[in-house]
């Protein structure tokens, strides 16, 4: 055989004419390209597609999948056959984002909301099956929230949550809320989220609208209004929220507050990834 097809062209590799360097740790680079490669889908893979396009035997591709699931950071949908980012990979994300890129290129664009809006604003990210809030900026002479830097709290109660979650593939929130168990509130709110029926059906309404909202799940007789912060993909970074107590703003006025939220979480995406979110 001809030494220049004895190796076998892999997608991504480096460009025609460059050199190549074999990695030493070939099994470590393959798993980071795996990785990399979830990341840059709208959804899960099937494990051959993931060779196909890797140029990877199928027999290793399902190895490496299998350590990786077993680490949290792929998700294997049986009912689909098809591998998606699993909890570590958000971990590992929400990790980027406690380290400050995230919060200092959002941290001036929130200031700026509530210096406009007189109320409460703040950034928070996906950590597990909860929102981590990494920035609030506090109204003045508005009272104090529990969206404090550092809180976590479970997503579904949340409008930063709903917003990011309707950004998700829906088999990737199922795979978040696998049962009831799942659910928990924080207080006896009517029409609470307490299953996946009424998750699903609540995220439908923040995609047909484009922003989630949240009427005193967290805290009674507060409201609040997100938008998600996602790459050119759509996939979601984070999300901007506003909260206010709700007997001061009539709900009329909600669709106006929430198109200055889209504003700002669509300015920090173009800040993050270059480019408009939507």
């Amino acid at each position: 055989m001809p030494e220049e097809t004895a190796v076998r062209p892999q997608a991504g590799s480096l460009p025609k004419g460059a050199p190549k360097v074999a990695s030493k740790v070939p099994a470590a680079e393959n798993t980071l390209r795996i990785l990399k490669l979830l990341a840059s889908r709208r959804g899960p893979m099937a494990a051959s597609q993931i060779a196909s396009s890797l140029g990877l035997p199928r027999s290793s591709v399902y190895h490496l999948l299998g350590v990786m699931e077993a680490n949290g950071f792929v998700l294997h949908l049986h009912e689909e056959q098809r591998y998606g980012l699993g909890i570590s990979a958000f971990e590992l994300s929400s990790a980027y984002s406690r380290q400050e890129p995230l919060s200092r290129l959002g941290r001036p664009l929130l200031a700026s909301l509530v210096d406009a809006l007189g109320e409460s604003a703040h950034l928070a990210v996906l950590h597990g099956r909860d929102v981590l809030y990494i920035v609030e900026e506090r109204a003045k002479n508005r009272p104090s929230l529990v969206t404090d830097v550092g809180v976590r709290l479970p997503s579904h109660l949340t409008a930063s949550g709903r917003a990011i979650l309707a950004a998700l593939p829906k088999s990737q929130v199922r795979a978040l809320y696998p049962n009831a168990a799942a659910f928990s509130a924080r207080h006896e709110v009517e029409g609470a989220i307490m299953k996946y029926s009424a998750l699903s059906s609540h995220l439908d309404q923040v995609r047909q609208r484009g922003y989630a909202t949240e009427h005193g799940e967290v805290t009674p007789g507060f409201g609040s209004i997100a938008a998600a912060v996602t790459d050119h993909l759509g996939w979601p970074t984070a999300a901007v929220a506003v909260t206010f107590l709700e007997d001061k703003l009539p709900a009329e006025q909600w669709p106006a507050l929430a198109s200055r939220v889209q504003k700002v979480a669509d300015e920090l995406s173009v800040r993050l990834h270059g480019r408009p979110a939507r």
